[in-house]
């Protein structure tokens, strides 16, 4: 059985990604790239999230495409109203989502 470095319990009942996930200050917002077409950006991810894992979930719900790179995750689209809700599904706090 694999015992997580940083809080000493099994893999399986690891807690860090939640504590991480609470301690996280996002911020949702759109920006206009070439010829017009907008991308929501989700920011404010720290180093110890899978910020890949969240970009590939968050696709999925929204049925987009999109990157992330440097911590940061664009999504094709105007999707800000209903990012919060997924973000908030996947553990983070409410609190700490700023749109």
């Amino acid at each position: 059985m694999e015992i997580c470095p940083k809080c000493g319990l099994p893999e399986q009942a690891c807690v860090c990604e939640q504590m991480v996930k609470s301690s996280q200050r996002i911020k949702i917002t759109t920006d206009k790239k070439r010829y017009g077409k907008i991308v929501t950006v989700v920011s404010g991810f720290e180093n110890d999230v899978d910020v890949k894992k969240i970009a590939k979930s968050l696709k999925n719900e929204l049925a987009c495409g999109g990157t992330s790179k440097d911590n940061v995750i664009e999504l094709q689209g105007d999707h800000v109203k209903r990012i919060k809700p997924l973000l908030i599904g996947l553990g983070f706090e409410e609190n700490s989502i700023e749109e």
